[in-house]
């Protein structure tokens, strides 16, 4: 347990699942007196679903806080968030079943959450993902999340691991790709601007939604401003 003597505790937590389900991974990050994400860990979950690993990183965090110690999480997890403060309450009443009678998912978590919430003093901060000047808290605990997910391996500051490298779903300041030349239009379909199926990942490192427009690039689908002059 993270011994602090502190008046209050700042953190953040976060999970990834990379299929949902597939490889998933939990975080929490905690910071220091200037709001600086100072201690950290993560750690793999092997195949789950990304409320599994939500609630684990919850979980993970209650337990490596001191419980007398005032704390403010920022998550990014509405059903995390709501499932322990706002349905949460209602389960219990009825013997850990949902309003429609159905068993509570991820029961198990959830039971060990709110053990780990009895008689403490924990304030829930709902900050959204991926913002440009988002919270810098959230921030590194979705890096962390989702860099043990693709690795499936521990990492935290008391391992001397390095930070978690920047998600390519976080926009970046000014982050406006340069314009390519319009592509040659005697192939036909080197213009051509689809709306995407499925969501995937363009070259740049940026992911697209489903039904997102689209084009043909040099290495596959992407942006249409991310099209190169190879394509012709």
């Amino acid at each position: 347990m993270i011994e602090r003597m502190q008046e209050r505790l700042v953190a953040a937590c976060d999970g990834a699942s990379k299929g949902n389900p597939g490889p998933a991974a939990w975080a929490w990050v905690i910071a220091d007196d200037s709001e600086t994400p100072d201690r950290w860990e993560a750690g793999p979950l092997g195949r789950a679903t990304n409320n599994v690993a939500e609630l684990t990183a919850l979980e993970r965090l209650l337990a490596a806080t001191d419980p007398d110690v005032p704390l403010e999480i920022r998550m990014d997890s509405q059903y995390a968030m709501k499932a322990v403060t706002t349905w949460l309450p209602g389960w219990k009443r009825n013997g850990w079943k949902t309003s429609a009678g159905k068993p509570v998912a991820n029961q198990d978590l959830v039971v060990r959450i709110d053990e780990l919430l009895d008689g403490r003093t924990v304030e829930f901060r709902y900050v959204p993902a991926h913002q440009v000047d988002g919270d810098p808290l959230n921030d590194f605990a979705d890096r962390a999340a989702s860099q043990a997910a693709i690795v499936q391996e521990p990492a935290s500051s008391e391992l001397g691991s390095p930070e978690p490298p920047p998600s390519p779903d976080t926009p970046k300041k000014n982050d406006r790709p340069a314009r390519a030349k319009s592509p040659k239009r005697s192939g036909g379909s080197a213009s051509r601007t689809i709306k995407a199926k499925f969501p995937g990942r363009c070259l740049c490192g940026r992911s697209y939604a489903a039904g997102e427009p689209i084009a043909k690039n040099a290495q596959g689908w992407g942006h249409p401003e991310c099209r190169t002059e190879a394509v012709g």
